[in-house]
């Protein structure tokens, strides 16, 4: 298949390579604001290039990814359905809920496919965690653990256009609760502090954060997070159920170190990086994409997922921001 891809920075021509080694993608086409990016892509992948997202989608391309920056997220994705090409995007949908509302809206009841990037979905561990608690391996749930620690802060800029660090960061845990736990979350309360970067206090964020999630059936979430954790990219969850416990991320490459004598474990090099941690993720959730492309299976991360990973990053930022507890319902109601 020909797949087009808008957006060629870091993720995008990371996305660029995988596609590449598919052996289901014969060609790509490419489209970027910057002409060096797009020319790099083209000579070290033998793409096309088209000159604007309109051109792309009229290239005759069978899906199309779209890396671009956030706020380029809504109109691309109403303009791929438009032109009935399968689209998947990184998330999120868009900077705000209100522009994440309008593009469900214009995509509803449309028989175009669209796929939002949470990559924890095809991560081994977690699939294999989800299997488990569908299965009833763990009995009843009672309390979820996860976390998300990065090794160190993004810039400046990036932190400025965030949204927060709920709305960049703890979103990848707020999806993967519900994903593994097949559960929604009722209610939250979250608490944030800045021990570090300047940066990140002056932009009006937190660099660490505390969040306790009530899911609707009273098991207890609590996510964690933060912009420095030295040792490196730390990403893991526990489900404790009544009849067992699990963990995701519990390798040799965990960076954590452990104190207690004798003890070896993890005994590799830490990972340092989220494509280091979750490359083999980004390629199972790419072939997936070819996979919605083809007709062989629905979106596995629909609009309507990422816009419910949204609304509790929504209620954790009100929560921190006024010190309460918030309900998920309320920041839907506006």
């Amino acid at each position: 298949m020909r797949i087009g891809i808008l957006g060629l920075g870091r993720i995008g021509a990371f996305h660029a390579e995988t596609l590449h080694t598919l052996e289901t993608v014969d060609s790509l086409v490419v489209a970027d604001p910057y002409a060096d990016a797009a020319k790099a892509a083209a000579e070290r992948f033998g793409a096309e290039i088209a000159d604007s997202p309109e051109a792309l989608l009229a290239a005759g391309v069978d899906g199309v990814v779209v890396a671009a920056a956030t706020d380029a997220h809504p109109a691309l994705i109403v303009a791929a359905v438009e032109a009935g090409v399968p689209v998947f995007c990184e998330k999120p949908v868009a900077r705000t809920m209100t522009e994440g509302v309008e593009v469900l809206k214009a995509v509803a009841g449309r028989d175009v496919p669209v796929q939002i990037g949470f990559n924890r979905r095809f991560d081994a561990g977690f699939v294999a965690a989800r299997e488990a608690v569908r299965a009833g391996e763990l009995g009843r749930l009672h309390t979820v653990r996860s976390t998300t620690l990065d090794p160190a802060p993004p810039p400046a800029a990036y932190i400025a256009a965030s949204g927060g660090i709920f709305r960049d960061c703890s979103v990848h845990d707020f999806d993967v609760i519900r994903w593994v736990t097949g559960r929604e979350v009722s209610e939250v309360y979250a608490v944030g502090g800045n021990r570090g970067a300047d940066f990140i206090r002056e932009a009006g964020d937190a660099d660490t954060t505390g969040a306790v999630l009530t899911l609707d059936d009273g098991t207890i979430a609590v996510v964690s997070n933060s912009r420095h954790n030295a040792r490196g990219y730390d990403v893991r969850m526990e489900i404790h159920g009544f009849a067992d416990s699990i963990a995701v991320g519990l390798e040799d490459k965990l960076p954590l170190r452990s104190v207690e004598p004798g003890t070896a474990f993890p005994a590799g090099v830490p990972h340092d990086f989220f494509m280091d941690r979750f490359a083999a993720a980004y390629r199972t959730e790419l072939t997936a994409f070819t996979e919605v492309v083809a007709g062989a299976r629905p979106s596995p991360c629909t609009v309507e997922d990422a816009l419910e990973a949204g609304w509790i990053a929504e209620a954790c930022t009100l929560s921190l921001r006024e010190h309460r507890p918030v309900t998920v319902g309320e920041v839907k109601r506006g």
